[in-house]
Order: structure tokens, then C-alpha cells, then sequence
């Protein structure tokens, strides 16, 4: 099966290597990063991205809602530009 370039396998030890990294990170932190990572790499993409994340699109726009509302800059899914946080649409 061949994998799309933003979703490139991992083997396990990779995992635990990173994973290794973040300690002492909090969760939420992580979280964030690797959502908008995401969003990032699929270009602001919320199907692609929720699908590579392993949630539903309504999780991923209520975590991007909360994001925003927080004041941190989420990819946008037209243009792959970066929305500021008082543009971003609400989820629903």
C-alpha cells in the first residue's frame, strides 16, 4: 500500500524515540502541535487531517474552535494561509 506524502509510516522505535522528546510536555501541548502539524501538511485540510489524526471532523473543529479562541493561528483550508484566531469560522 502506498502511503501519501504527509502520511509517511513510522516504525514503533520512531515513536517511542519522540515520544522520549516530550516528556515532561503537557498533553494538551503536544496535541495542539501535532494538530496544527497536520493541518499544516494537508494544507488546512480538515477531512484529510482529521482522517491522518484518527478523529472525527467535529472533534478536529471543536479542537481548532478552541484553539482560536485561545489565540493561536490555525492553517486555513482554502488557501493554506494562516487564519487569525478573530476569522476562524465556528464549528457547526
Amino acid at each position: 500500500m502506498s502511503h501519501p506524502s504527509h502520511q509517511l509510516p513510522v516504525s514503533g522505535s520512531t515513536r517511542r524515540r519522540l515520544a522520549r522528546c516530550l516528556v515532561g510536555s503537557h498533553i494538551k501541548d503536544i496535541e495542539r502541535d501535532l494538530v496544527l502539524e497536520t493541518l499544516a501538511t494537508t494544507d488546512g485540510n480538515r477531512t484529510v487531517s482529521a482522517r491522518l489524526l484518527g478523529v472525527s471532523i467535529r472533534t478536529l473543529r471543536n479542537k481548532i474552535t478552541e484553539y482560536a479562541a485561545d489565540g493561536v493561528e490555525v492553517p486555513d483550508s482554502l488557501r493554506g494561509s494562516v487564519v487569525p484566531p478573530s476569522q476562524e469560522k465556528p464549528a457547526g
